[in-house]
């Protein structure tokens, strides 16, 4: 009877320490990679974000988009304006809504 007993008891202190084990492992690894070094392959992929925001800035807009871009771009704008009305695209719309007007008189 005590033998299956301890049996219990260490099914459930393997599993309580096995589920601290888990959470203190991911919680490390997590200050483990930030306090170290990025691997190359990440630095690389940072680097080149970092670039091409650099550049974006620089050319205010979409970097290396030529004459072609730009004219297909204008082309299909001159088409939404076509087709929805005109206006900024560029801007998000204002909506009103206005309130409603209640009769009081019907019941």
């Amino acid at each position: 009877m005590s033998l299956h007993r301890l049996f219990q008891l260490s099914s459930v202190l393997r599993s309580a320490l096995s589920l601290t084990l888990r959470r203190n492992i991911g919680i490390s690894a997590v200050v483990f990679n930030k306090a170290k070094e990025l691997d190359p392959v990440q630095k690389l992929f940072l680097d080149k974000i970092r670039d091409y925001n650099s550049k974006s800035k620089a050319a205010g807009g979409i970097v290396d988009a030529g004459p072609a871009y730009q004219k297909n771009m204008s082309d299909e704008v001159a088409k939404l304006q076509r087709l929805y009305g005109g206006g900024d695209l560029t801007k998000f719309p204002d909506f009103k809504f206005p309130e409603p007007k209640l009769d009081e008189g019907a019941k």
